[in-house]
């Protein structure tokens, strides 16, 4: 029972470590990008002219970008539209600054006399036109064919205006960008943003006056410099890249190294491309009804590319046709996400315990619009997983105060037969038999709680309501750690607590080594994010209450009853 349970705390220990090392952000410099002027597609602006078609690469440079640049504002949204192309750049996220103040932090600054450090309150920015930042939201028109060429993302449109506002009142912003060819082919590229909601309608919509039929299809691509995160604390690393969501394989990853290995080339019905990070996501979500074909590729200097491209389409002389597809590009919000597309919430990436994690989410948000607090919602799941695994707990609890009870009769066993180890193990079994003492009852139920704990853990990590959230006096960022430290030093005060409910280890040095644990634990938990801290410090408490109800009413009252 010693060793199992001494393995036991040491694989926790193991684990802890690796945690708190896979949030360590250790990315070197990344190089700058050099941002060609390459034509869209090689070969003549065909995407249908090869089985395996080289794809839209390029972008305009972005030291010099095109005169007249759209700006836009919404309630969620300060963008910019370049005219070249109408590609969606420098987009801030309004809702969502990089920091937040915390009014006890500034206070005890004030208090010494010192000033608080600066926070960047600017907000998060997706696409970006920086170069050693560079993230574009592409679109555009290849034809096929002898047809009349289309405009793609290097075409210069011309707008009415050259600012744009939803205003007090105003449901929806419709934004048209127009270009006409000689051949009396008329595109209007019309951007629709909608109050409160992180997606983006695109139609480009054909009007052919060239006498004769015209027949291309629509591109949707998003291209960014290869992208790390970066959290406020430095201590978070989740996955950033490319994911695309198919019909038969539903949702992949996109690694970059992997477009760097070859070009995705997959067709599918419906589907989305995009690129996400930690909290946020981009994506381009062609027609669900229509087939999409979705490719990626590694240009140089450190950019990819991922999107998708309809199948021709003709429309015949003086006739118009709409080519659709939309945008999401904001916060990973699980429900919002799945009201844009089927699989788009599962950028939300649980891994390989989302059947269990999604569950805990669920019952996270249910919470919390009954409280309006996360932090009261993070404690109200904790009694609710605690409630779940009641008998699993008691088991174990029961299991351990019966082996504190015979502490003593093992010490003494252990002193008899101290150089006969063999002896010793053959009373010790007589002993757990004679006593009705099961020594793995303690561990196994910790062993079936570990996936929900593990699950927990990532949906505290993942969820961006979470971030910024506030819960109570100093903790005003549940994804951030402790400012003051005050809440790992509560949780590593609970250990102790606990630990010493329980039966110590007979041999010295697993004992010595247990002792250590709390102020290991602590040191750990300084870098956790104060959310999960809160959830720990609640699950020890609620553990020691039922621990301690455990040891002195059950089994005094067994032993009173013999």
């Amino acid at each position: 029972m010693d060793n199992i349970r001494f393995v036991l705390v040491m694989a926790m220990l193991m684990i802890s470590y690796m945690l708190w090392e896979s949030w360590q952000i250790d990315y070197g410099p990344k190089p700058q990008a050099i941002v060609s002027d390459t034509p869209l597609v090689a070969g003549g602006n065909d995407i249908a002219s090869s089985a395996n078609p080289s794809q839209p690469e390029g972008s305009q440079p972005a030291e010099a970008p095109s005169a007249h640049i759209i700006s836009v504002k919404t309630d969620v949204f300060a963008l910019e539209i370049d005219p070249e192309g109408g590609t969606l750049r420098n987009l801030d996220l309004l809702q969502y600054p990089h920091e937040k103040e915390n009014t006890y932090v500034n206070k005890a600054y004030e208090l010494i006399g010192m000033q608080a450090p600066e926070k960047d309150l600017s907000p998060i920015r997706l696409f970006d036109s920086n170069p050693e930042k560079l993230f574009l939201a592409q679109s555009g028109l290849v034809a096929s064919g002898d047809s009349a060429s289309a405009p793609d993302h290097h075409a210069k449109y011309n707008s009415e205006k050259n600012n744009y506002e939803l205003r007090e009142g105003q449901d929806e912003l419709n934004i048209p960008l127009t270009w006409t060819s000689e051949q009396g082919l008329r595109i209007t590229k019309t951007f629709t943003f909608k109050r409160g909601s992180y997606a983006v309608d695109v139609a480009h919509k054909v009007s052919n006056q060239s006498g004769k039929p015209w027949t291309g299809r629509q591109y949707n691509q998003l291209l960014r410099i290869e992208h790390s995160d970066k959290s406020g604390n430095n201590f978070i690393r989740t996955y950033s890249g490319g994911v695309v969501y198919t019909q038969k394989d539903k949702y992949q990853k996109v690694k970059y190294d992997d477009m760097m290995d070859g070009n995705l080339d997959v067709t599918t019905q419906g589907g989305w491309s995009a690129f996400i990070q930690h909290y946020f996501a981009s994506a381009w979500i062609p027609p669900a009804e229509q087939e999409n074909h979705f490719y990626t590729k590694a240009l140089n200097e450190g950019r990819f590319v991922i999107g998708s491209y309809s199948q021709d389409v003709s429309v015949q002389p003086a006739s118009e046709g709409v080519f659709n597809a939309q945008m999401f590009v904001g916060p990973k919000i699980q429900p919002m996400m799945e009201a844009v597309a089927p699989g788009l919430e599962l950028t939300v990436d649980y891994s390989w315990l989302t059947i269990v994690a999604k569950p805990i989410y669920w019952m996270l948000n249910q919470i919390y619009d009954y409280v309006g607090n996360w932090g009261i919602a993070i404690l109200g799941v904790t009694f609710f997983i605690k409630a779940l695994f009641f008998k699993l707990s008691k088991a174990s609890f029961q299991s351990m105060a019966k082996m504190r009870k015979i502490q003593p009769k093992l010490k003494e066993l252990q002193e008899r037969y101290a150089d006969d180890r063999q002896k010793f193990n053959t009373e010790m079994m007589a002993m757990y038999k004679k006593e009705k003492v099961n020594p793995l009852g303690g561990c196994l139920p910790m062993l079936v709680q570990i996936p929900v704990f593990i699950s927990l853990y990532w949906v505290l990590i993942e969820t961006v309501e979470l971030r910024q959230a506030p819960f109570m006096l100093w903790i005003q960022d549940l994804s951030a750690q402790d400012p003051f430290y005050l809440l790992p030093i509560v949780y590593g005060i609970t250990m102790k607590i606990q630990q010493s409910l329980n039966p110590a280890p007979i041999d010295p040095l697993q004992a010595q080594v247990m002792k250590m644990f709390p102020i290991v634990f602590t040191v750990f938990f300084l870098f956790f994010p104060s959310g999960l801290v809160v959830y720990w410090i609640c699950n020890n408490s609620l553990s020691i209450i039922q621990q301690w109800y455990i040891t002195k009413h059950i089994l005094e009252g067994d032993s009173h009853a013999h």
